[in-house]
């Protein structure tokens, strides 16, 4: 058989669970394809996230590591929405408080005495693919990247206490209806059926394979 050099698609993070859930999207592509890491490439700076949206985060993200390697790069931006706090945390969720025990407690308190029916709430996960312009294609103007923005949803409701020693985040109060469970209290396979990151992921497979095997 004969060898086939893998493409390579840079995975803007560092968090070796992202990258192995778009690796194991990717197995079903006719051409190997070999996910790397900004650590992988040397690349130690981020770029600061500093949209007002997911996906404008996703797009910084995707944009700023597809220019530094000169690969298509995936990134994605996520968070917790919550509609009696007028979307707060949102694309703040990580930086809402200095750990995930004070982030949840402040979403309590911010929600002291709204009751049950008013509690709804929603996981956003922005996932975008950006690839860089093509090399043959610069001269004086160079033909603007492509890309690509996905979203992915989970809705549900927050809790009135943290339940669950699985996941991480905002998951011990993010209750599921439909299984009367938080996400905190789901196995990993059950979490990733339902995620809104798997989703996002799910959404743009088709053009990430589109791409990637041109």
């Amino acid at each position: 058989m004969e060898n086939v050099t893998p493409l390579q698609l840079l995975v803007g993070t560092n968090n070796a669970h992202k990258a192995s859930e778009i690796a194991a999207l990717l197995r079903d592509s006719h051409r190997p394809i070999q996910v790397v890491t900004p650590r992988d490439l040397g690349i130690t700076e981020e770029p600061e996230e500093n949209g007002e949206t997911f996906e404008a985060n996703a797009l910084i993200k995707a944009r700023y590591y597809a220019r530094q390697s000169g690969l298509p790069c995936l990134a994605d931006d996520s968070g917790l929405v919550v509609d009696a706090l007028d979307g707060r945390p949102g694309v703040y969720s990580a930086r809402y408080a200095p750990s995930d025990p004070e982030r949840i407690a402040r979403v309590l308190r911010e929600l002291e005495g709204v009751p049950e029916e008013r509690r709804a709430a929603r996981f956003v996960c922005a996932a975008a693919l950006v690839l860089p312009p093509d090399p043959k294609e610069q001269g004086d103007q160079p033909s603007p990247p492509r890309e690509t923005v996905r979203v992915g949803t989970c809705e549900g409701r927050i809790a009135f206490e943290a339940r669950g020693k699985n996941g991480f985040g905002y998951d011990p109060v993010f209750f599921l209806p439909d299984v009367e469970r938080t996400m905190a209290e789901l196995t990993p396979a059950e979490k990733n059926a339902r995620s809104h990151r798997g989703r996002a992921l799910e959404a743009i497979h088709p053009c990430l394979l589109e791409i990637l095997n041109a």
